[in-house]
């Protein structure tokens, strides 16, 4: 599937075949469409010619995948003729961090140059620029700006020599031929196993998408067999400088990839460091509030206690002797006296029972008597503990209820 060839329907088709959901869906992570979609829209203004459209791709393995393809011919200049090119440009699973794959598509009248130094004889293309993409610095217009640069260099592709250019006429030691289309097609003598200057076809501008300027796609390597000195002596030095300049900006991008990831490793070191801090704080704004539930309990204990003292200190003047503790404590309450009252039976009980087992172990009393001394006080001494439970249950439902109606006084 593919957009007609406008830039208004082309974003259009671009925002809804990344939108799509379900078994359709294209198989680009959810953040990298966006991108994605920025990518094919400068590369269509730039590049007219250039179309995305939808493809089932076939992986090595065998698997196939549906995603993206952009389809056309990129320009080329050639000895001051411009030239399309005709290309195949497949954003893979992993695009738009790993780069692309690119394949030259020629023609049936086309041959692709055996060798060339970036495109192999089944088309697909390796240059330095997609070998040292960088995410997401990298983007498809510098790269077909790429392509076009090292094509112009050294043309990927030539004209394919049909069978009746490849005849020889007998008889004859120089004859020229005039094609349907007007080109003059030059032939050596009969000496010659295969000639040696057969132009290629031509094309008129209406005839072929791939010609330019003059018309004509580069000839076949067969028909250079001297070149001029000083033009190889200048395009020496012209691949010296490129390749000298590629391997400087080689090495300041790899000068700045080790500072992003020191950056990246400086970075997870100090978010490491915030979570660190983040539970510290959290930690202590807990210690503080319950620091401050401590304060507000000794204060509430803080007033119980002087309250008692300003009650009992006109007790306390008016005795001169010893002061009988009884009357000194007196329950507040009838769950006090009730919670006293149980304490104090329980630990006579249990004075009464050591006191039984030391006379058991002196022989003092029968063994029978203890036994029924014994079961009698722990069946008393049960239901006062039993009774204890209780009040003190009693007693903390209370004492809950008074620092609820007390906590309003002591709010920071």
């Amino acid at each position: 599937m593919s957009p007609p060839p406008n830039p208004q329907f082309t974003s259009q088709f671009l925002s809804n075949v990344l939108c799509q959901r379900g078994p359709s869906s294209l198989p680009y992570t959810e953040d990298a469409k966006w991108l994605i979609r920025q990518h094919l829209v400068s590369l269509t203004e730039t590049h007219p010619s250039l179309q995305p459209k939808t493809a089932t791709y076939n992986h090595n393995d065998g698997t196939t995948v549906n995603l993206l393809q952009v389809d056309g011919t990129i320009p080329m200049v050639y000895q001051s003729v411009t030239y399309n090119i005709p290309i195949i440009i497949w954003l893979m699973e992993t695009y738009p961090r790993s780069s692309p794959c690119v394949y030259v598509a020629p023609t049936r009248d086309m041959i692709i140059k055996r060798p060339h130094p970036h495109v192999n004889p089944s088309g697909i293309v390796s240059i330095p620029y997609l070998h040292n993409w960088v995410y997401p610095s990298s983007n498809l217009v510098d790269m077909v700006r790429n392509l076009s640069h090292l094509f112009g260099r050294e043309p990927p592709l030539y004209t394919r020599q049909s069978q009746s250019q490849s005849q020889l006429r007998p008889n004859e030691n120089s004859l020229a031929t005039t094609n349907s289309s007007g080109l003059e097609v030059g032939v050596s003598n009969l000496g010659n196993s295969r000639p040696t200057s057969i132009p290629p076809r031509a094309y008129s501008s209406l005839s072929s998408p791939y010609g330019g300027g003059g018309g004509r796609f580069p000839a076949s390597p067969q028909r250079q067999n001297t070149d001029d000195p000083n033009e190889v002596y200048r395009k020496n030095a012209i691949n010296k400088l490129v390749d000298s300049l590629h391997g400087d900006i080689t090495t300041l991008r790899k000068n700045r990839e080790v500072e992003m990831e020191g950056l990246i490793s400086a970075q997870t070191v100090l978010r490491q460091r915030e979570e660190v801090l983040a539970k510290g704080l959290r930690e202590m704004v807990g210690e503080k509030e319950g620091l401050e539930q401590q304060l507000q309990m000794v204060l509430m204990n803080t007033d119980i206690l002087e309250g008692w003292l300003r009650d009992n200190e006109g007790k306390m003047g008016m005795k001169t002797g010893n002061v009988d503790t009884d009357e000194a404590f007196v329950p507040c309450d009838a769950l006090s006296k009730q919670m006293l009252e149980s304490t104090a039976s329980d630990l006579a009980i249990e004075d009464a029972i050591y006191s039984l087992d030391k006379a058991a172990q002196e022989g003092s009393i029968p063994v029978d008597q203890y036994l029924k001394n014994i079961r009698s006080l722990s069946r008393e001494q049960f239901f006062h503990r039993a009774t204890a439970a209780k009040v003190r249950a009693a007693q903390m439902q209370a004492q809950v209820v008074s620092m609820a109606a007390r906590a309003p006084q002591y709010a920071m």
